[in-house]
């Protein structure tokens, strides 16, 4: 972390997965509780998890036992003695080999592919340019489908050794069954592209709101590994939220909640691409700032410009010292600042990582913004939720979409109908 309160992959530790247990963890099985434990680790000890996991020699032997035989584990020495004898420490380690899963985040303008080993070890990963706009149902599925293509040949891997696909896109995603409620990348609601996909690769699919794929990639991999209660704050095409309660991802009573984007902020207000007025994507997202920026840039109606293109001369309009594009990003700021107060009053959390390609426009999150923020909630003293910075580019989302679909594997190995109940 530096001064600014950035994030970076410097704060990374070794291996995957929650450092914390939960109340589902606790109730797993023991084999399952151990291999993820060795999994978050990397590498630890039998009396490691004698005392991390509540059990006693005996079990951790012939459990690891069990684990070791069915081709998960293996043991590696921890360091060679210089002096004295007797045989090196030896400790345990996920063979990485054991299995694959492939991430996906689908976005406007380019989808990103990770695939990673069972340690969570990254073995290739690719892009996907595609054109702007919606797209149905079929089209989506075709680029999934070259994406996956274009990811396997840059490895020996076959599409038979892929164990699942975790999928993020934005939109409210049922991740039970892998129906999209709404997404802004597709023409039409209530599409099972779950179930498509599932059909077409014959792999386990599962679906996510994107913006909780970050969140399991901070959980799993970052900032948020160690810390039983945080938030994410996503800025980008439109804005996004996933939250961590009691080291949960949480989802809501029916797995669709925390669209942030879509609380409303203004009664009547700026026209949302939800078809609903006030929303705070609408002050904040890409196509907000670009619609501002058109008439601050005072561009003709009939000249063409990319949405990534008109933001980025307001941008550079504002570095410049223009004083319309600044007074859109301070607008922006304060309905940033209105939009996390209120994520602060609602759930308490200890930290909100602010995520996403707008981050890099610092205009929006200046000391002046994080100054009101703390100002718009009820006082805390010393107990102030702190606000960070993190810089990761798409394949940190990719990377979260691996995690969800290493986790669904994992529950489903150790399960009652899996290869290793």
């Amino acid at each position: 972390m530096d001064g600014k309160g950035n994030l970076d992959g410097a704060e990374i530790q070794a291996g995957c997965g929650p450092l914390l247990s939960d109340s589902m963890t606790v109730q797993k099985p023991m084999r399952q509780r151990i291999f993820e434990h060795v999994r978050a680790q990397g590498q630890t000890a039998r009396t490691d998890i004698t005392r991390a996991l509540g059990i006693s020699p005996g079990s951790a032997t012939t459990l690891t036992a069990e684990l070791i035989q069915q081709g998960l584990l293996h043991e590696v020495n921890q360091a060679h003695r210089e002096h004295g004898r007797g045989r090196p420490p030896v400790a345990l380690e996920i063979i990485p080999g054991a299995g694959h899963v492939i991430g996906i985040k689908l976005s406007h303008e380019r989808h990103t592919g990770l695939l990673t080993d069972f340690a969570g070890n990254t073995i290739a990963q690719t892009e996907l340019i595609t054109p702007l706009g919606t797209r149905t149902l079929d089209v989506l599925v075709e680029e999934i489908d070259r994406l996956i293509t274009r990811l396997l040949k840059h490895t020996d891997q076959s599409l038979q050794d892929i164990s699942g696909v975790g999928i993020g896109l934005p939109g409210i995603i049922s991740h039970e069954d892998g129906q999209v409620r709404w997404s802004p990348l597709l023409m039409e609601r209530e599409q099972a592209l779950g179930t498509v996909c599932t059909e077409r690769f014959g792999v386990p699919i599962c679906l996510e709101n994107d913006a909780n794929m970050l969140t399991l990639a901070e959980l799993w991999y970052g900032a948020g590994r160690a810390m039983t209660d945080f938030a994410v704050v996503t800025i980008e095409n439109g804005v996004g939220m996933g939250l961590v309660l009691n080291n949960q991802l949480y989802r809501g009573s029916f797995g669709v909640g925390l669209e942030l984007g879509h609380t409303k902020v203004q009664i009547d207000g700026a026209l949302c691409r939800c078809g609903q007025r006030g929303c705070l994507e609408a002050y904040l997202a890409d196509y907000a700032l670009a619609r501002e920026a058109s008439t601050a840039l005072n561009y003709p109606v009939h000249q063409q410009h990319s949405m990534q293109a008109t933001v980025d001369n307001l941008f550079t309009e504002a570095q410049g010292g223009n004083d319309a594009a600044l007074t859109i990003f301070r607008r922006a700021g304060r309905y940033l600042s209105l939009g996390l107060s209120n994520v602060m009053q609602l759930f308490d959390p200890a930290l909100i990582i602010l995520s996403g390609e707008r981050m890099r426009y610092d205009y929006m999150y200046v000391d002046a913004v994080m100054e009101d923020v703390q100002a718009l909630t009820l006082a805390r003293g010393e107990q102030q939720c702190q606000v960070k910075i993190h810089n990761w580019g798409d394949q940190a989302w990719a990377r979260g979409a691996t995690a969800r679909a290493l986790s669904e594997v994992t529950d489903t190995m150790f399960g009652p109908e899996g290869r290793f109940q």
